[in-house]
């Protein structure tokens, strides 16, 4: 062993508040002897706004020696390691930038998940609910009214949350993406996301008394107990027949029906005559039936009367009585003059 310190390691009270040591650019002695590379899609509504912030983005990831390439062509997006990369951790953290970005993250949002106590998680809620309707509602209870239960969220988890079709996208500590997780997997099970924020609050308060560190929250937590609501359906009332102590008559067999008839009796010739003179019969009265409804749409319609064949009527019938006043009227006046 030499010279060289013994290292021990001892079991760590709260994992949440342990830092990492920083990785510093001469950590790494000996170069990467692979090239690796991850990449993504975007859809078509980024493509502007990628153009726009990828030589920033190619900027801040040549700092760590990582190769940031844009395909307008295909929709895609693409990090490489080159011979200058010095912290091979970095591949995956710009894989989730990538992730991120093609997501509709902000870019300035997005550069935090290259720090070190920073990470991101995309949550897929499209097939956690069947029914659409249920889904849309679902998902509008985590925005809230004018978003105020989003940003509840995002004060009390100290995380950046992004909700975009069926994806939910988070960034921050990881102690914070933990519980987004958990309130939005309850949300899509109906589970209403105010329980889960008092939980927080709750949490957050009983944080800052150092007595209860060692004691169960429990009792302080509210419970939420999942309600089944039974949906009563209209009951369907049936006429009662009236009683009668005998049974009913047991229905005709075919035999029973041809004795009937007589047709039990007759040949096959002829009963298979009678068939085709039944089937023929039928025919017929179908053809006639649908050759009436075709001549419907030939039958004139009936015209209205008109103006002048009432008046025509008006002036052929004349009061006999009216006129034989109008002609004495008339001999009087002449008599007179």
């Amino acid at each position: 062993m030499g010279d060289e310190e013994v290292k021990t390691t001892s079991v760590v009270d709260d994992a949440w508040n342990l830092k990492p040591e920083p990785f510093k650019k001469g950590d790494m002695k000996h170069p990467l002897v692979e090239e690796s590379s991850f990449a993504s899609l975007f859809p078509k509504y980024r493509e502007q706004y990628l153009k726009e912030s990828w030589p920033l983005i190619e900027k801040k990831l040549d700092e760590f020696g990582i190769y940031a390439g844009l395909d307008l062509v295909e929709g895609s997006m693409c990090v490489k390691t080159t011979p200058k990369t010095w912290d091979p951790s970095m591949l995956c953290k710009a894989r989730d930038l990538l992730r991120l970005l093609a997501r509709s993250v902000p870019y300035e949002q997005a550069l935090r998940v290259l720090d070190d106590e920073t990470g991101c998680d995309i949550i897929k809620i499209g097939t956690m609910v069947r029914n659409k309707e249920r889904f849309v509602k679902r998902r509008q209870r985590l925005i809230g009214p004018n978003g105020c239960t989003l940003k509840s969220i995002e004060l009390l988890t100290g995380c950046y949350v992004l909700i975009q079709g069926n994806t939910v996208a988070a960034l921050g500590p990881y102690k914070g993406l933990v519980d987004v997780r958990k309130i939005v997997e309850d949300t899509m099970r109906n589970i209403h996301p105010i329980y889960n924020i008092k939980a927080l609050m709750v949490k957050k308060e009983l944080a800052k008394d150092p007595k209860l560190k060692g004691e169960s929250w429990d009792r302080f937590l509210p419970k939420f107990s999942g309600k089944t609501v039974k949906t009563i359906k209209p009951k369907k009332k049936k006429n009662k027949k009236p009683y009668t102590p005998f049974p009913p008559a047991q229905p005709e067999s075919k035999v029973d029906v041809q004795l009937r008839t007589g047709e039990y009796f007759l040949k096959k010739e002829e009963v298979k005559q009678n068939w085709l003179r039944k089937k023929q019969e039928k025919q017929e009265r179908i053809a006639k039936m649908r050759q009436e409804q075709r001549g419907e749409a030939f039958v004139a319609p009936d015209e209205p009367s008109t103006s002048n064949s009432r008046d025509s009527k008006k002036s052929n019938d004349v009061n006999i009585d009216d006129l034989k006043k109008k002609i004495n009227m008339a001999k009087k006046k002449k008599k007179s003059v």
